[in-house]
Formats: structure tokens, sequence, C-alpha cells
């Protein structure tokens, strides 16, 4: 495991029941160098959405266990947000929420000339996900050849 999944692992490990305890989730952690900074970041989520406030609270109590426990040794920024409308759907609760749901996925390569499809998502498990398609097709395609997979965004 690398020192970055390292980071991620704990700090969701030591996230977790302070988020649980607020009722929110913990959609993500990434440790990532940006412009020379790295940054700690937590993705939470709730029910109706997460505020400025919710976000403010998270920071506030964890900043506390981060000073604690030292456990990265770089410097780095810690941030707290909302995923936002077009987060990719990376874990297996992120795909379980999203069945019956619309969703866009990128390929990395084009199958039958194209790299982007939309379809309701139908099934999925490690290796495939399926969706269905406007003309009552469905499409299946290796995990391993798809570059994002997200909610779609209708405006």
């Amino acid at each position: 495991m690398s020192k970055r999944e390292e980071y991620e692992q704990m700090t969701e490990q030591l996230l977790e029941p302070i988020v649980t305890g607020l009722g929110f989730e913990v959609v993500d952690v990434e440790y990532v160098k940006e412009g020379g900074t790295w940054y700690l970041r937590a993705f939470i989520d709730k029910p109706g959405g997460i505020t400025v406030d919710d976000c403010e609270t998270v920071s506030r109590q964890f900043s506390d266990i981060l000073d604690e426990k030292d456990y990265i040794s770089d410097s780095y920024v810690f941030e707290v947000s909302s995923p936002g409308l077009g987060r990719p759907l990376r874990k297996e609760k992120d795909f379980r929420r999203s069945i019956g749901e619309e969703v866009e996925i990128r390929t990395y390569r084009a199958i039958e000339h194209q790299k982007e499809f939309t379809g309701i998502l139908r099934r999925y498990d490690e290796n495939t996900v399926t969706i269905a398609c406007e003309d009552d097709t469905e499409q299946t395609f290796e995990r391993s050849d798809i570059a994002l997979i997200r909610l779609a965004l209708d405006f």
C-alpha cells in the first residue's frame, strides 16, 4: 500500500465516527499534490446536501484528531467539502445507491466508435457495469475499460 493510500485509509477510519455521529456520510477521502502543495480532502454528504456550516463543523472536530495523531509527515492543507453533483462512482456503496439512476460512462478506448455512454445503471459487480440504453438494450462494460462513471447531470 502506498503512503498516499495509507493516509487516505487512516483518515477515513478516524473521520468515520465523527461524520456518522453528526448524521453525515464519508463519501471519499483523497490525499493529492496540486501545484506543489499537498491536500488532504474529505468529501461528506447527507440527504438534502451538505452546507458550509456542516463542513466547518467536521473540519473543526477532525483538526484536533489530526494534530493529536500526527500520522502525515508532509505539510498539507486539510479541506472538507461536498462531493458535488458530478462525483464519480468509486465505492460499492456509490454503485448500490445509484442502481436505477441515469449514469454517464467514459471509456479509455473507443467501443463501437464511441467513448461516452449514458444509460440507467442496472447491475454491477467487481468486474463489470451494465446499463440500460435508450433503445431498451443493455450494454455491459469491463470496469478496467471505464475511465469515469458518474451520475448523469440533467439541466
